[in-house]
């Protein structure tokens, strides 16, 4: 099968689609013939050598397509099935996926728009989970224009939680229809802020890691009420907690973001889509940071 994979560590241009031998599904996992798969800021620190340091390495932990292959003691999915899921293999760009967890996609969402959905929901709902959002609290997601902070807004919406989001003013009505309150980025966000919450913030999600921690820990009225997920080694200087995944995962996260979208009440844009063998040019699109939304793979 083809997949995405690099040999050395580098830019974008070390990537390569290469044949691999087909993956099975084992007990508890099901295979799908990959029609979308999607990339993460975390594909381009592997492949600049800042995570795992073995080589080769394959590319992908999220992958939209169709059930062809079902492992033992799988129920309540079959071949032909359309799903969207995660694998442990770290192979999911790739023409043939094996998937660990996986849910239903609904029929008002099509591959690509799945595929978009693993990563940014378990993180954003994992993120609100390890602050203790709940009904009533007032939250500041600080960076919430983006496909984690949306997905972190309206996931808080959706707890009953009141929600100021920083973003550009060009994103502020897309806030304000996910339900959020926006504010401006730059000199005088906290004032900004606090014109709308007057005595502080419940807690804050920092997704934007622009250097604003000791504003969010104010704003906040300490360091345990922040969670980052983009700043670690300002998370370390100030003593905010940085959120990992190996801390426990929000694995409801998906069923519950498809099922919002079945609704009508949970949206998350797709930025730009690239075929698989464009993958390359998908790292340097994403490394720019100025396409807002998901970014996309296609297989045919």
């Amino acid at each position: 099968m083809k997949a995405a994979r690099f040999s050395q560590f580098g830019g974008p241009e070390v990537l390569e689609i290469v044949d691999l031998p087909e993956p099975h599904a084992g007990a508890g996992e099901v295979r799908v013939a990959v029609r979308a798969a999607g990339v993460n800021a975390s594909d381009w620190k592997k492949r600049q050598g800042q995570m795992d340091q073995n080589l080769p390495q394959t590319m992908g932990y999220e992958a939209a397509g169709i059930v062809d292959e079902v492992g033992d003691r799988v129920t309540g999915v079959r071949i032909g099935d359309p799903v969207v899921g995660v694998g442990g293999g770290g192979a999911a760009q790739a023409e043939y996926a094996v998937l660990s967890t996986w849910v239903p996609i609904p029929a008002s969402l099509d591959f690509v728009g799945a595929a978009a959905l693993p990563s940014t929901v378990e993180t954003a709902a994992r993120a609100l989970d390890q602050l203790g959002v709940t009904h009533g609290s007032t939250v500041l997601i600080n960076g919430a224009s983006g496909s984690i902070g949306s997905a972190a807004v309206q996931f808080a919406v959706h707890r009953g939680a009141h929600v100021i989001g920083t973003a550009s003013p060009a994103t502020h009505d897309y806030l304000r229809n996910l339900g959020a309150e926006p504010v401006a980025y730059g000199d005088g966000m906290a004032e900004r802020v606090r014109a709308l919450a007057p005595h502080g913030v419940d807690l804050v999600l920092d997704v934007a890691g622009s250097g604003t921690l000791p504003d969010l820990i104010d704003l906040a009225g300490g360091a345990d009420h922040v969670v980052t997920i983009a700043d670690f080694p300002g998370a370390q200087q100030y003593g905010v907690r940085f959120s990992r995944g190996d801390s426990g995962r929000a694995e409801y996260a998906l069923a519950l973001a498809t099922k919002l979208i079945d609704e009508g009440s949970f949206q998350l844009p797709v930025g730009q889509t690239f075929p698989l063998a464009d993958v390359a040019d998908a790292h340097r699109v994403g490394e720019s940071g100025k396409v807002r939304g998901k970014l996309v793979l296609t297989v045919a």
